[in-house]
């Protein structure tokens, strides 16, 4: 059983690894004994995680911006280069969000996240296919897993239209990139997050009164903690998880049974 939800060994990337949800992910996968390589735009601030990641276990730091394809092809020779042009795991994370109220929300918002959350993750991928096709076999596919939310799978409770429109387009991207890369066996599945504690939410999370509040919408009472994400990445990325693609797995304690 131990054997079943191994990673040990692997190789990974995980986008957006310095905070929140990417270094969940990033630190579960380092504690399971792969061997990750993590992005971030701000390089002193990747290379410095990335530090405190490897007294861990096996970590390096590749920064690069991700919102232009300059960035992610950038990215994706670099990472190749470093791995002997061979990578088990792929962990689109990297993101961004915008509120703003419907009237005053702007054109902008639309083009950078459509850069960032979408762009980045067809580019990047598409540009280490030649590695994860070298790590690819029947009985363990290479992995693609992207991050989406679950502001893509319902209404949000905030007014971030550009955020929730582009995260749906990850879930549909996920899922045709999946059936296309089924018979390379490389899956793609999606992770859509719900509350955790992230720079995108410390704004509701910070304040005691929002934070109460938001945990009252979570059927399980509670925010996402890191090993909530890091045990989803690992299993979709073991053994256990090797015949799974395509799916859109909500993260989020309950709130999408609500309908």
């Amino acid at each position: 059983m131990t054997d079943l939800f191994s990673v040990e060994g692997k190789t990974v990337l995980v986008t957006g690894g310095s905070r929140g949800i990417g270094l969940m992910i990033a630190r579960g996968f380092v504690r399971a004994g792969a061997k990750v390589i993590i992005s971030s735009r701000k390089a002193e601030v990747c290379e410095t995680v990335a530090g405190e990641l490897a007294a861990e276990g096996t970590c390096a730091a590749i920064p690069a911006d991700l919102s232009h394809d300059e960035g992610a092809l950038g990215l994706a020779a670099a990472v190749r280069e470093r791995t002997g042009d061979r990578l088990d795991v792929l962990v689109n994370n990297a993101g961004a969000t915008w509120g703003a109220p419907l009237e005053s929300y702007p054109e902008s918002a639309f083009d950078k996240l459509w850069a960032v959350n979408v762009k980045a993750v067809f580019r990047l991928t598409t540009a280490l296919l030649p590695a994860l096709r070298a790590a690819a076999t029947a009985d363990d596919p290479a992995r693609v897993i992207n991050i989406g939310s679950i502001d893509g799978l319902r209404v949000p409770w905030m007014e971030v239209y550009a955020y929730s429109a582009t995260k749906a387009a990850v879930h549909m991207l996920t899922r045709s990139l999946a059936h296309q890369l089924a018979g390379e066996q490389i899956t793609v599945n999606a992770i859509a997050p719900g509350p955790f504690e992230s720079k995108m939410m410390a704004f509701a999370l910070d304040d005691p009164g929002s934070r109460a509040a938001i945990e009252q919408q979570v059927p399980l009472g509670r925010i996402g903690r890191p090993e909530d994400m890091a045990g989803t990445a690992i299993y979709l990325s073991s053994r256990a998880g090797a015949y799974l693609t395509g799916a859109v797995i909500p993260v989020d304690g309950g709130i999408t049974t609500h309908g």
